[in-house]
């Protein structure tokens, strides 16, 4: 009875309106509210579980590496459907949803840690393995809470203004491996395209990930591309408008202060703090690494602050009603609307408080703790909308901000030295944790919104992802630091640095305040003229190959968007998403594969001393090739009603 009752209820492919600017009560998930499926199974826990360690360990080598992590919620959709449909012949896309629901926590939790915690390593100081994963924990759950009120503001109410291409190219994952037919045709088609060349690029090394090249006539003027599967089909699925104005944010930093910067600088002798060379003497890459990298950051700053303060309304709202539940038992009859009482999450939140403020191993005491608290609350809805609008989570930038604020608190109340320092980087490390898990465990929310997925499930399944990760992130740390060395060139840890760069800079009175507040001023000017500060402000952060890419993908959908309009439309994007949401799984995919053969120090590497494959034309062609695959699917394909 249930099976006929769900073929008669749900569809085949996502709903339209999964794509458009309406309500979200407008919207009708894949699987019907009316509808109940085994979500939160033992295999569905027990495969989490198993993942989350895995993508939590392969990204946390990866973002010691580079300072980058892979996402991981798509490769656990895929991974999840493989095991469950494929080798037990058994599940339902909420199954799977929950499996990379839970998994996915894993890669988050790592981001958090990494991104802070190597910074003690660099200071020559001990990791205590138990106190990272009290922390990882701590933050981790911490971040899923304080989300909870939000959500229905966030992914519900503001659909369509907040894409979320990251949930949205998941749940096209999930809805083509349960559908199978056209849909799991055209996605695996883009996943199998994209794995393929990212194992030509990182793997293989048969050309290069990337190219970029100065303009003529135009001094220090420098544009480049990271020619990766992934960020075409991001900058798809978000649109043409955000992507543009993350590129533009990225033009005014390296077409704009950049060649500024070297032509006032040119003819000084004495070095500019932060830099320790001459500007003359820097290359571009020098000068976005030493200042506008902090401008960047000041702008994500003015971003975060101004994004939290318009939604002050709603979040008073959001507990206002979470207090009302405390006392009322009742909760939503529609099972796609029900969240984790809040009444729960605020006596949850409380224990936390206790916990870092009273308990070792921690023992911050009650001032350091409100700090994590505020800090969270200040920083989680702005994560959630940043991941919302770019996929892009600054959790960097903001742990800056914390970094900037609790060493200047600290300071200001006799705080000094080592101990200022460590208290500083205890606040940040959590804040840190909380931010890079809400960026996932919102894009796992929307995903849940657009498949039909009980939001309560998800919530719990978050929390069991966060705690298993937790356990098992302290011992990678200690067991990655003994093999290859924190802070070394194997694994430099470039993020963890630039945070230890900060605090010290902070209680040395050293730190280019200057910097950040260009870039918080001109967060404001763009505030004004009516754009979407934080897009444009993570543009700017970001290295220019990063935020180019994104708008190559954007420009394919506006092309279609142009010249296509009603039901046609619909299915050209419907089928261009597809792709698209390929693009992200199989890049993603290869990227961890890939990230642990250099664990284990597997090279297949052949092609790194082929002078020849150097050329940029090697890299320009298979990219161009990858381009057409998207604008083949998405604009030239004939339209017909996929699985009809």
């Amino acid at each position: 009875m249930e099976n006929s009752k769900r073929q008669e209820s749900s569809r085949k492919t996502l709903s339209p309106k999964a794509y458009e600017t309406v309500p979200g009560d407008e919207y009708e998930p894949f699987v019907s509210a009316n509808i109940t499926l085994p979500e939160i199974t033992v295999t569905a826990v027990i495969l989490g579980c198993l993942l989350s360690v895995i993508f939590g360990a392969a990204n946390a080598y990866l973002g010691l590496k580079l300072g980058q992590t892979v996402g991981a919620s798509v490769p656990c959709a895929v991974t999840s459907m493989a095991v469950l449909r494929g080798v037990l012949k058994r599940g339902n896309i909420l199954e799977n949803n929950m499996v990379q629901t839970i998994g996915s926590a894993g890669e988050s939790v790592a981001a958090g840690v990494i991104f802070t915690i190597p910074a003690l390593i660099v200071w020559g100081l001990d990791v205590n393995l138990l106190e990272v994963s009290v922390m990882a924990l701590l933050g981790g759950v911490l971040g899923v809470l304080i989300l909870i009120p939000l959500r229905k503001y966030l992914v519900s109410e503001e659909h369509g203004y907040l894409p979320f291409p990251d949930g949205l190219a998941c749940a096209e994952v999930l809805v083509a491996g349960e559908t199978g037919g056209q849909s799991a045709t055209t996605l695996f088609i883009g996943a199998i395209i994209s794995g393929i060349y990212t194992l030509c690029v990182n793997g293989f090394k048969l050309w290069k990930s990337s190219i970029g090249t100065f303009i003529k006539g135009f001094e220090n003027a420098y544009i480049g591309i990271e020619t990766t599967p992934a960020l075409l089909g991001i900058g798809y699925i978000m649109g043409p408008k955000i992507a543009a104005f993350m590129f533009s944010g990225a033009m005014l930093g390296w077409l704009v202060l950049i060649p500024l910067i070297k032509y006032f600088g040119a003819g000084l002798i004495d070095v500019v703090y932060p830099a320790t060379i001459p500007i003359a003497q820097m290359t571009v890459e020098d000068i976005w690494s030493n200042y506008i990298r902090y401008i960047g950051a000041g702008t994500v700053v003015f971003g975060g602050l101004w994004s939290f303060i318009k939604v002050i309304p709603v979040m008073f709202s959001s507990f206002k009603t979470g207090f009302q539940n405390l006392t009322n038992k009742k909760t939503t009859n529609i099972r796609t609307d029900e969240d984790m009482n809040t009444g729960v999450v605020f006596i949850l939140t409380i224990i936390i408080f206790i916990i870092m403020a009273f308990l070792p191993p921690l023992k911050l005491g009650i001032g350091k703790s409100l700090l994590v608290l505020i800090f969270t609350t200040l920083f989680v809805p702005v994560a959630a909308k940043m991941v919302g609008m770019t996929s892009n989570n600054p959790v960097s930038g903001m742990t800056i901000a914390t970094l900037l604020i609790t060493s200047l608190l600290l300071k200001q109340l006799g705080v000094v030295g080592e101990e200022g320092m460590l208290a500083a980087l205890s606040v940040g490390v959590i804040v840190c944790i909380a931010v890079g898990v809400t960026g996932d465990t919102s894009q796992d929310l929307k995903t849940g919104f657009l498949v039909g997925a009980t939001p309560k499930n998800q919530q719990i399944g978050e929390i069991i992802g966060v705690i298993v990760s937790s356990a098992a992130i302290g011992f990678v740390i200690v067991l990655l630091d003994g093999a290859y060395g924190i802070g070394s060139p194997e694994l430099p840890a470039p993020q963890a640095t630039l945070m230890s760069l900060v605090v010290q800079g902070v209680f040395s009175e050293s730190l280019p305040w200057i910097l950040i507040f260009t870039g918080m001023a001109i967060g404001a000017i763009v505030e004004m003229m009516g754009l979407p500060v934080l897009p444009f402000a993570i543009g700017l952060y970001l290295p220019i190959s990063l935020s180019s890419a994104p708008v190559i993908g954007g420009l394919i959908r506006w092309i279609l968007e142009k010249r296509t309009s009603g039901e046609e439309f619909v299915i050209r994007r419907q089928t261009g998403t597809l792709v698209a949401s390929g693009f992200v799984a199989g890049d993603s995919l290869m990227g961890v594969v890939l990230a642990i053969f250099a664990y284990f120090n597997i090279n297949i590497g052949f092609g790194a001393n082929v002078k020849i494959l150097e050329n940029p034309i090697f890299t320009i062609i298979p990219y161009i090739l990858i381009c057409l695959v998207l604008h083949y699917f998405s604009n030239i394909k004939k339209p017909k009603n996929l699985d009809a």
